[in-house]
């Protein structure tokens, strides 16, 4: 049976320090950024990163990148994005993926690294470009571009691509579906709002709160102060996400329609977060050698845990197993929490996870007697979410991280927490410490 005890991460004066994060402004799939791919996107965030914390680069030691829509053509993405000129050909690269929590996946590899004393600085983080999914074509096609490469002469590459048959050209179309249960992730959601009694009302609530407290956050300059200004193909500047809406209210929501379950559901697209291009990093370092150097950390790692279900139960319920797992290690109960960030997939998916937490049946499942309890909802968000801001993959949990950081200092916090769902019934969990 594992121990719930209290797991220090890091010895003193070696603890994982979060030195400062960066990331792209996070655009709809299709708009600002649809001329980027993820690499570039990243290479702007890592070169953001750098000169922002002025750091010399031949420090950085290893670079770990998430990434959920890999290019069949790039598919070590972290090691396109530290072929950049300031960067030294020697550093390490290696690209993870975890779903909507690669970015998380990358930050724990690179912090273990980090504990394990292989690596003294390392950056972490992930990009996606949604705008530029890969687009499959059938088994036939596949089969007859391949046996037409092999052939020896030209007539015999005619003869192969001539039993191709105008159904062999439909593309096959990329679906955000669960291989085991074919069910998608909207589908879940719809789902879990039936099973957890989550109506349309509260959903549309939830998400009109993500777009005001984004808008407010990008308003006074907290939000943007997180954003390397990016340049699209015609050479004019991004420096803000182009998904939060300023002027939406409860009644534009209402008059969306369902899109997963058109006759009773209650998911739209105002209550989904949208798909999203997008780069995010974040700079962690050995806390000793971040001192010498002389950077004030954001924060430190203080524990970190991961958990799944099945997923055909209740798709996105990951983190509510994750988190009193992640609080345990830390020596903590969720009242000692300052700031919470959790990534909202859907109002559906934040509103049953914050439900289940209080509940005794949930504690139980994760190995505990008593229930996480009930968050605070004025300590969640509270700039927005995913919802307003955008979610691109392999990039959220780098962003949710910086976005917390960041928050829990200007605030005075000391402690901090996120939480990230994702595909496949998993859930990430972190808690941060400010020094």
């Amino acid at each position: 049976m594992t121990s719930h005890a209290r797991v220090a991460y890091g010895a003193p004066g070696r603890r994982v320090a979060i030195v400062d994060g960066v990331r792209t402004p996070f655009a709809r799939a299709g708009t600002a950024l649809r001329d980027l791919s993820a690499i570039q996107l990243g290479r702007r965030c890592v070169a953001e990163l750098l000169e922002r914390t002025e750091l010399d680069p031949r420090t950085v030691q290893a670079i770990v990148y998430g990434t959920v829509l890999h290019a069949v053509t790039e598919p070590n993405i972290a090691r396109e994005v530290s072929l950049l000129p300031q960067l030294p050909r020697g550093v390490q690269s290696f690209t993870v993926s975890r779903a909507c929590a690669s970015a998380n996946q990358a930050v724990t590899d690179a912090a273990d690294q980090i504990v394990l004393g292989h690596v003294e600085c390392a950056i972490a983080g992930g990009a996606e470009s949604l705008s530029r999914v890969p687009v499959l074509h059938s088994r036939r096609m596949s089969d007859a571009i391949v046996a037409a490469s092999r052939a020896k002469t030209a007539a015999a590459r005619v003869r192969t691509l001539a039993t191709l048959r105008p159904r062999d050209f439909v593309p096959v179309t990329p679906a955000i579906a669960e291989p085991s249960t074919g069910e998608t992730m909207g589908e879940s959601a719809e789902k879990m709002a039936k099973i957890n009694g989550i109506g349309r009302a509260a959903q549309d609530a939830w998400a009109l709160r993500s777009h005001r407290l984004a808008a407010a956050g990008t308003a006074d300059g907290r939000l943007t102060a997180e954003i390397a200004t990016v340049w699209d193909a015609g050479g004019a500047p991004l420096d803000r996400d182009n998904g939060v809406r300023a002027d939406t209210s409860l009644e534009k929501l209402a008059a969306l329609p369902p899109v997963f379950d058109r006759r009773f559901g209650t998911v739209t697209a105002g209550n989904a977060s949208p798909l999203t291009d997008g780069a995010a990093a974040v700079l962690l370092m050995r806390e000793d050698v971040a001192a010498s150097l002389g950077h004030e950390p954001l924060a430190y790692v203080r524990s970190y845990a991961y958990a799944a279900l099945d997923p055909g139960e209740q798709l996105l319920q990951g983190p509510v197993l994750a988190m009193p797992v992640a609080l345990a290690r830390a020596g903590l109960s969720v009242h000692d929490v300052d700031l919470v960030e959790i990534h909202e997939a859907f109002a559906a998916q934040v509103l049953s996870n914050l439900a289940a937490l209080a509940t005794r049946a949930w504690a139980e499942r994760a190995g505990f007697a008593e229930p996480v309890g009930e968050l605070d909802p004025e300590r969640v968000n509270v700039m927005g979410g995913s919802i307003a801001l955008g979610h691109p993959f392999g990039a959220t949990g780098a962003r949710v991280l910086t976005t917390l950081c960041h928050e829990l200092r200007r605030r005075g916090g000391q402690f901090g927490m996120l939480s990230v769902c994702a595909a496949g019934g998993m859930g990430h969990v972190m808690v941060v410490e400010r020094a």
